[in-house]
Parts: structure tokens; C-alpha cells; sequence
């Protein structure tokens, strides 16, 4: 007879994991240490395998404890899909969606989507988090945001990818540079320019150290921007020549600016964009609805799919 874990078991484990102290793990619980502590010994017993070392003060998993813990938390994180699937129904996306998007496209993509969406779905409420997409992916990984929406995330990860659009890049040079006049430059060109970008964990950052190691551009990390405003002002200073996608730059820049924008020739400069989930969510139905209801706002924005 194969012996399964309850998910009472499953919650002790992961408490105590991250309390590290028996007490505080059943506080956490709402159970009494004794219940506790007998639980995860009965665990131990019918898995054969010794997942806590008991020491002075501090309790520590052992190696192959890490492993069930972190089994342990899948599996919870997927009976919390469920429930929540069979609680909300697809009627209005599961009720509440805890969102990650990217700074970059976010704040200038949602603005369109969201009146329709809360005209279609008014009890829907979503929770938004801007971050890099890094640290995005990381926190749907982990179950603490149910979605992400920024660009596609490198594969090996263990998500889910939706694509919705593609979004093309620009080169922002000042207008007074020698190359803003084409509309258009070779990348070949950019060789010793100064090339500014956003820091580590944005999608932009990767994308400038290619275009800077395809080119011989110098990529200036001593010159990291916070935000695309922050990038825009330095160009405008002429500290060097930065990257710019397509939806900020339509909210942001003016024909008046002393910036221009430029495309790069024979250079793959655009990013798909969409949403991503945990594999195996329980929620995926829905967060497919979301990125189905998203499609009418690309068109009307003039993103094509492809």
C-alpha cells in the first residue's frame, strides 16, 4: 500500500520549515505544539526518512527534508488552485488575480485593457505589482503572484507562456547625433557608442548587452537608468543612446522632444510580450480567458500578434 501525506501533514512541514522552531510552527498552524510535533513525527515514520534535525533552539531540515518540503509547497500551492477554481468558476476569471507586470509595458498597456474588463467582469478585481520581469517570474514560480504579464521568459523555466503581441524596440538617439536623421541605422554603426540601459532583471538590459556585444557598442552598467523616464533624460543630456519599446514611446515621447527614435536594420529589435503562469495551475482556463479578452487591445493598439 502506498502512503500519501495529508495536506495537514504537508502544511506542518512547510511551517515548520520556515519557522525552524516547533513552537512557532504550531502557532502558525493554529495547533498545539504537542499536535504538531507528533504529526510530523508520524510523517517521518511512514516515509522512512528522517526530515528534521533537532538541535538546540533551531530546527533544520535535513537534505532529503528540503526536498519534501519543497515537494510540499507545490502540492499546496496546487490544492489552493482548485479551490479557488471551484469557488469563483470562470464567470469572472476566478474573482481576484494577483498580477506582476512589467514596468516597461504595464503601466501604458493596462490603462487600455482595464475599463473593458471590469465593464465585462465587474467583480473581478485585480491586485497589480510592478517589478522586473526577473523578480516576476520568481514570485510565480513561487505561487506569490498568480500571473505574470511582460515578455516572454527564457525557456527551462517551469511556466507557461501565453504570447499576446509583439512589440518592436527603438534606438533613442538625440536629435542633434549624426545618425538621427536616417530614421534608421545599421547596427554595424553603433560601434564605441555609449549604450545606456535599465539595470539587471529587466528584459531591456539583456537586450542592449546583445545589441551592444553584436555591434561593439560600450554597454555603460556604471550608467544603469531606473526607469525609461530616467533613460530618456539622460539621451536628452547626451550621455549616450538607449533603448526604448514601442508603447512607452508612443505614451511618452513628443515630436517636439529633442530625441529621436530609430529602428535597427537586420537586428531582431522587438520583444514578445504576454502572460505567464505556473505550469500546472489550476487556473490556467482562466488566466487564458484573461490573455483572450487582452487580444481586442492589441488590435486596437495596433500590436501585431506576430
Amino acid at each position: 500500500m502506498v502512503f500519501r501525506p495529508t495536506h495537514r501533514q504537508l502544511e506542518y512541514a512547510v511551517a515548520l520549515a520556515e519557522a525552524g522552531h516547533f513552537g512557532a510552527a504550531a502557532r502558525r498552524c493554529h495547533v498545539s505544539q504537542p499536535t504538531l510535533s507528533v504529526q510530523i513525527a508520524q510523517l517521518e515514520a511512514q516515509l522512512g526518512a528522517t526530515l528534521f534535525d533537532r538541535t538546540p533552539g533551531r530546527v533544520v531540515p535535513t537534505p532529503v527534508g528540503a526536498q519534501v518540503v519543497e515537494a510540499a509547497r507545490a502540492v499546496l500551492l496546487t490544492l489552493d488552485d482548485i479551490v479557488a477554481t471551484a469557488a469563483s468558476g470562470t464567470r469572472n476569471l476566478g474573482g481576484l488575480i494577483r498580477l506582476g507586470v512589467a514596468p516597461t509595458f504595464g503601466p501604458y498597456f493596462l490603462p487600455n485593457l482595464l475599463p473593458a474588463l471590469h465593464a465585462k467582469y465587474p467583480a473581478l478585481q485585480i491586485y497589480i505589482k510592478e517589478e522586473r520581469p526577473a523578480v516576476i517570474l520568481r514570485d510565480v514560480i513561487a505561487g506569490t503572484l498568480d500571473c505574470g504579464l511582460g515578455p516572454a521568459p527564457d525557456s527551462g523555466h517551469a511556466v507557461t507562456f501565453r504570447h499576446l503581441c509583439r512589440e518592436t524596440i527603438f534606438l533613442g538617439v538625440p536629435k542633434d547625433h549624426p545618425l538621427a536623421a536616417a530614421g534608421h541605422v545599421d547596427p554595424s554603426a553603433l560601434r564605441g557608442e555609449r549604450l545606456l540601459t535599465l539595470g539587471r532583471g529587466h528584459h531591456l538590459f539583456e537586450r542592449a548587452r546583445e545589441l551592444a556585444a553584436a555591434c561593439g557598442a560600450d554597454m555603460r552598467e556604471d550608467y544603469e537608468g531606473t526607469s525609461l523616464d530616467a533613460l530618456r533624460q539622460m539621451v536628452l543630456m547626451g550621455m549616450g543612446l538607449s533603448l526604448f519599446p514601442e508603447l512607452y514611446a508612443r505614451s511618452e515621447f513628443r515630436v517636439e522632444d529633442d530625441i529621436a527614435l530609430l529602428t535597427l536594420d537586420g537586428w531582431p529589435a522587438s520583444r514578445d510580450m504576454g502572460y505567464f503562469w505556473r505550469a500546472g495551475n489550476g487556473r490556467a482556463r482562466q488566466f487564458e480567458q484573461l490573455a483572450g479578452e487582452s487580444e481586442a487591445t492589441c488590435t486596437a493598439l495596433g500590436l501585431p500578434a506576430r
